[in-house]
């Protein structure tokens, strides 16, 4: 590197910022833009606004487009472009998403005509995978000396966080709403699984074992991603045995924590799942329990996207998410109770029924029997008879009413 000594160097890189030192110590002779002495007022200008905004910026300059950036857009090209990008041309760093913006750049630097994106979703080589993101961004044409287009200027703003968050919370709210309508704990997790399955960008799979009652057995009742009864998803899984689990439920049991399994090639091989072409290398185990509860009601195993890194924001919405299905699943439960007391209010209200009426049965019988004689006593006028006959009609009229 030969440091730039002139006065337009000096002037044009003045600052304290990493990009201006870089641009300072940068040997510009060395690529497609040359010396900075050389370069167009448009040029100039168009570094000087880049440099001395906060806002992430940066241009492509000459038939090679040059990339020029400034500090707020480092965090976008990420540890494994930065710094080696300044100086590139584009399509150099940014071979894997060149089919994606290369003809938008063509259409601004060949026909002059500008372009806005809202929540472009474009994959990125960034951090050592392949990553989805999502920009908001404007294409424009800078028109140099002569009138022609000398270069491309990009004032951009990353919207993955915003994107991913909108998604996360349709996911949330779509499981809120849907298991709200189950009736029985199995139609619950049935509902659950499927709702999850709609998102498959953030949940490749999804497997929800319900624990019996005395924890030592998990029993599959809701897959999504993948089929039951493969060697990631058996059906039943003994917790006794540690060594025919191929996921550490009995831990999480035990442990009530979340455990992590970054290995999934080396256990299952690759997993067609998802909406990537990438199979899953990790996934999480969750406990499905209420905040206090001893013992989980069940366990959530869930793969994590392959173009997404497991940061706080994604584990807390898988969190969140088997937060949900426990809710769900309380709700069934105490749905099903419900509802088998109020069958059993109904039997006791049929037995009684059948019980005072069989009684009643039982009683009207002899009545029947004794109401003839009396009707005979009442009818019988003679003096010797009339206090009898008072108490005969007393009488009658007893045994015609229980009749």
């Amino acid at each position: 590197m030969t440091q730039i000594s002139s006065d337009i160097g000096e002037s044009l890189f003045a600052g304290d910022g990493e990009m201006c030192t870089l641009m300072r110590s940068h040997d510009w002779s060395q690529t497609p833009l040359g010396a900075v002495e050389q370069w167009p007022q448009s040029l100039r200008t168009t570094v000087s606004i880049l440099l001395n905004s906060r806002y992430p910026m940066f241009t492509f300059w000459g038939s090679q487009l040059v990339k020029l950036y400034n500090d707020a857009y480092r965090p976008v090209l990420g540890s494994t472009k930065h710094p080696q990008a300044l100086g590139m041309p584009a399509n150099e760093v940014w071979p894997e998403i060149w089919d994606a913006i290369g003809p938008l750049v063509e259409q601004v630097v060949t026909k002059g005509e500008s372009t806005w994106f809202d929540n472009f979703q474009l994959f990125m080589h960034r951090s050592g995978y392949l990553e989805e993101t999502y920009f908001t961004f404007s294409y424009s044409p800078i028109r140099d000396e002569t009138g022609g287009i000398g270069g491309l200027f990009c004032a951009c703003t990353e919207t993955t966080k915003q994107v991913l968050s909108d998604r996360r919370l349709r996911t949330l709210r779509d499981l809120a709403a849907q298991t709200g309508k189950a009736k029985t704990v199995k139609t619950a997790c049935e509902i659950a699984i499927k709702t999850l399955g709609n998102n498959a960008a953030d949940i490749p799979f999804a497997l929800l074992y319900l624990l019996d009652a005395e924890g030592k057995q998990a029993e599959l009742v809701g897959a999504t991603g993948l089929v039951a009864n493969t060697p990631a998803s058996p059906s039943l899984i003994d917790l006794m045995d540690l060594t025919t689990s191929p996921w550490p439920l009995a831990e999480v049991v035990n442990t009530a924590d979340v455990q992590q399994v970054t290995d999934l090639t080396a256990r299952f091989g690759e997993l067609p799942v998802g909406v990537w072409q990438e199979s899953p290398h990790t996934a999480l185990v969750l406990p499905v329990a209420s905040p206090g509860q001893e013992q989980p009601t069940a366990l959530l195993v869930v793969g994590i996207s392959s173009r997404r890194v497991l940061d706080d924001d994604y584990q807390g919405f898988l969190e969140l998410v088997a937060g949900q299905v426990v809710s769900a699943i309380a709700d069934a439960r105490a749905y099903e109770a419900e509802l088998k007391k109020a069958e059993a209010l109904a039997e006791i209200d049929r037995a009684k029924t059948v019980f005072f009426s069989n009684v009643s049965h039982e009683f009207r019988t002899p009545l029947t029997l004794m109401l003839a004689p009396l009707e005979d006593a009442l009818a019988d006028t003679s003096p010797h008879c009339q206090q009898h006959n008072a108490i005969a009609s007393k009488l009658s009229s007893a045994t015609a009413y229980a009749c």
